[in-house]
């Protein structure tokens, strides 16, 4: 076993007022195989890989869309072909999509019933992605929905024909958008904090990454401008969990960055929250050679 080269992302945790149906509409939608973890917390997988945990919070009141938290979670499809296999299986459950080609992916977006964001997404190559200055370059224009469906040998005529049972190997947590209050600040806060690169910058947006991916992480104020960290609970995103190679180095890194109030947790975890109250567990990660 050796460590990764570069952090990566985890399951992202999220406070859900109706846990059974949440847990059963990212099953449907995107074929995630739910377990439970104990009666209030749900696990959903990709071919073993947790990609969400809901924590039951029926209490908790919706998050107002101005409060910073998640603006929305990404999951990355292996290619475009399963890109255009799911296109295909959500045209089936008649769910509104909207979508965006960023140049560097091809996406399409919706909400759960909890209005919690979801993008659903696959790469182009890397090899066709532009860069100047050590900046990506992004856009957002019309997706081909013809030639997604196309990859996948699929045309109008036969969406019905589609089933997505379950995700496919190598999906995961692409990346994560969040709400925050000032996108420039929060942009160099998680640069110090996570040791990540700014890697383009838009109003009111700015997107960071590992290893030169396009983003790990998109930060904006586009509906928060100027907010705060919320001072009561909501439902909602609860943690964003960040998988380092040297989870020692980190912790040194933020134990020397002012203001950041790291914790310990049993099993070896870190936790913290940026400035507006989202929250990210550290945990180291191995992989194979």
């Amino acid at each position: 076993m050796i460590a990764a080269a570069f952090p990566s992302l985890g399951p992202v945790h999220l406070r859900v007022r109706d846990l059974p149906g949440t847990a059963q509409f990212y099953a449907r939608l995107l074929g995630l195989q739910p377990s439970p973890l104990s009666p209030t917390r749900t696990a959903l997988s990709a071919q073993g890989q947790p990609l969400l945990v809901l924590e039951a919070a029926p209490d908790l009141p919706p998050a107002p869309v101005n409060r910073p938290g998640l603006y929305h979670t990404a999951f990355l499809l292996p290619d475009r072909a399963a890109l255009g296999r799911w296109l295909a299986h959500a045209a089936q459950l008649g769910v509104p999509l909207g979508s965006g080609d960023h140049l560097v992916s091809e996406a399409f977006y919706l909400n759960d019933p909890e209005g919690n964001g979801i993008e659903v997404y696959a790469d182009r190559p890397r090899d066709g992605w532009s860069w100047v200055n050590g900046q990506v370059q992004m856009d957002t224009r019309a997706v081909d929905t013809a030639a997604v469906l196309g990859a996948a040998g699929l045309d109008a005529r036969t969406l019905g024909s589609v089933t997505f049972d379950a995700a496919p190997a190598g999906t995961v947590v692409g990346h994560v958008h969040l709400k925050v209050g000032r996108a420039g600040e929060a942009a160099r806060w998680y640069a110090q904090a996570l040791g990540l690169d700014v890697v383009a910058q838009l109003p009111g947006a700015a997107f960071l990454s590992w290893g030169g991916y396009h983003h790990h992480f998109g930060l904006n104020e586009w509906h928060t401008a100027g907010q705060r960290r919320p001072l009561t609970p909501a439902a909602g995103l609860a943690q964003v969990t960040v998988l380092v190679p040297d989870l020692a180095a980190l912790r040194a890194r933020l134990e020397a960055l002012p203001g950041a109030q790291v914790e310990a947790q049993e099993g070896g975890t870190l936790t913290l929250q940026d400035p507006w109250g989202n929250g990210l567990t550290l945990q180291e990660a191995r992989v194979l050679a």
